[in-house]
């Protein structure tokens, strides 16, 4: 007897669906066919013990299955499921008169339990786009999947419920989400705050600009100046989340297996903080099974790179592209995957190895050209491509002990979504862009129009520290983003002043710009 089912199969953060055709005939052969991996052609054994811990017979029977397309690579052992309901089916031991309608995904242990998968996300929404009634899943997906409207999502706990639920039997109630009054009830949820940062004004003041217009950041400063600090708080003042971007990032950490169990809708940005040692397949994505890298899972959110000098320099270059085009196209001998990097470079680090240089108080300790060296091994085009470059100084004890709490991340968020706001009618018919850090030149030509007096400033700043061509759309950028804060239709003077102002070690300056 032949018998089809229905499953899927992730390639990069999406799913297609895969047709499981199985025919059980008199025999004693098990075959699987269809290009699967070892984990697949292993569900013979798990699969065998699920039906016969279930009540059901495996008999003497020839088991040919196929998982068509034939020439997609099947991966991991979320077959097992629907390869056990076909045998069932097609050795009628029960009859699943609506087996067509419903997609089926989940492992197999050996006494019948189904545990949970990864990449159940973006199976539903393909489920939903082809038209099947529901998707039947491990229990402790069904939160994951039911995000997904106008899809019936069943979570089962074992091989005999789901016999239950296609014979006609019930015993499985659909789970059900209110995707958009989960969504609003969890978004913006911090336990950190910017009122605990004492002083550092000027630092929060760039913090509050790169998060109205999504533009790259680099703190430099000694150690124990607050970097790190004030980076974990960045989430706190971002915009939050569409119900459009919350459901792209959850399907990337549902592929890369990130969500927690039970999960359901990511609400708020994603802030990956991956160490140092951190490899270029690890930060990209790719591998043997390909997986999305550092900058895919921070999609969205924010990237934080800490010691950024001592990241190797492979590491750091492959950065340079995913920042420009806001995407990464893994290409490998046998397979090629596109993977979204829309994320927010937030990177702090040293200005010295000992930490010290320009400390009002600690000697630097270096030896001569040492400096030099250690700022040298961020490349000048990767530093072309971060927007704000800001020195941050030790907070001195009076600010410390004696000044009050800072002004509250909630004040500064509402600036930040006003900004946002104003951002997104004005590039509402520009198709992928929603923040100035994403802007073509041909809006900067619409919208970046400068003055006569704001052109002379810009003019001198770019003579004097030979700056490129990309560091001057990064200006206008920014200082387009300046003045959205400000309230202003037009880029006026003092806002290319605060602009130019962040490029401090921009072809190697240090200190301050002034003019």
């Amino acid at each position: 007897m032949l018998v089809k089912s229905y499953a899927a199969a992730v390639q990069g953060i999406n799913a297609i669906v895969v047709t499981v055709e199985t025919a059980v005939s008199k025999g004693i052969q098990y075959c699987i066919v269809g290009l699967p991996d070892t984990a697949v052609k292993e569900s013979h054994e798990r699969v065998r013990s699920a039906l016969t811990q279930s009540g059901y017979s495996t008999g003497r029977a020839s088991v040919v299955i196929n998982l068509s397309p034939a020439d997609v690579k099947k991966e991991g052992a979320a077959y097992d499921l629907p390869i056990a309901v076909s045998i069932m089916v097609g050795s009628e031991q029960i009859k699943a008169p609506e087996l067509e309608r419903y997609m089926i995904m989940g492992e197999l242990s050996l006494d019948g339990s189904v545990l949970p998968v990864r990449g159940i996300l973006p199976m539903a929404i393909e489920a939903r786009a082809h038209g099947f009634k529901g998707i039947i899943v491990p229990k402790a997906n069904a939160c994951e999947a039911a995000v997904v409207n106008n899809l019936e999502v069943y979570g089962v706990e074992n091989l005999r419920q789901v016999a239950d639920l296609l014979s006609g039997r019930g015993g499985v109630e659909p789970t059900v989400v209110d995707t958009r009054a989960e969504f609003a009830r969890a978004a913006s949820v911090y336990d950190m705050d910017f009122r605990e940062v004492r002083g550092q004004e000027n630092v929060k003041r760039a913090f509050e600009v790169a998060c109205a217009g999504g533009h790259n950041i680099l703190l430099v400063g000694p150690p124990g100046s607050g970097k790190s600090m004030m980076a974990k708080r960045l989430p706190t003042i971002m915009p939050p989340l569409s119900l459009g971007e919350a459901l792209e990032t959850t399907k990337i950490h549902s592929v890369a297996g990130k969500l927690p169990r039970g999960s359901r809708l990511m609400t708020v940005r994603p802030f990956r903080s991956p160490h140092h040692t951190v490899s270029p397949v690890a930060m990209v994505g790719g591998g043997t099974v390909p997986m999305p890298g550092e900058i895919s899972l921070a999609h969205n959110g924010i990237l934080f790179l800490d010691e950024f000098p001592e990241f190797p320099r492979q590491v750091l270059e492959v950065l340079r592209q995913p920042l420009e085009d806001r995407h990464i196209s893994v290409s490998r001998a046998r397979y090629q995957i596109d993977y979204p990097a829309g994320f927010m470079l937030v990177a702090s680090m040293n200005p010295c190895p000992c930490g010290y240089y320009g400390h009002p108080t600690r000697p630097c300790t270096c030896p001569p050209g040492a400096v030099n060296k250690y700022m040298n091994r961020i490349s000048g085009p990767l530093l072309d491509r971060i927007d704000l470059q800001v020195e941050i100084m030790p907070v001195e004890f009076e600010q410390l002990a004696g000044r009050p709490e800072g002004e509250t991340s909630e004040a500064i968020r509402a600036r930040v979504i006003a900004a946002r706001e104003l951002q997104a009618r004005r590039y509402a018919d520009a198709p992928g862009v929603h923040c100035n850090a994403q802007i073509t030149p041909r809006l900067m030509e619409k919208y970046c129009s400068l003055d006569a007096e704001s052109t002379a400033i810009l003019r001198k700043a770019m003579t004097k520290y030979d700056m490129s061509a990309r560091a001057y759309d990064r200006i206008l950028k920014v200082a387009r983003t300046i003045a959205d804060l400000d309230g202003s239709d037009t880029i006026r003077p003092l806002h290319i002043h605060e602009a130019v102002g962040y490029r401090t070690l921009d072809r190697g300056t240090r200190g301050l710009v002034t003019f």
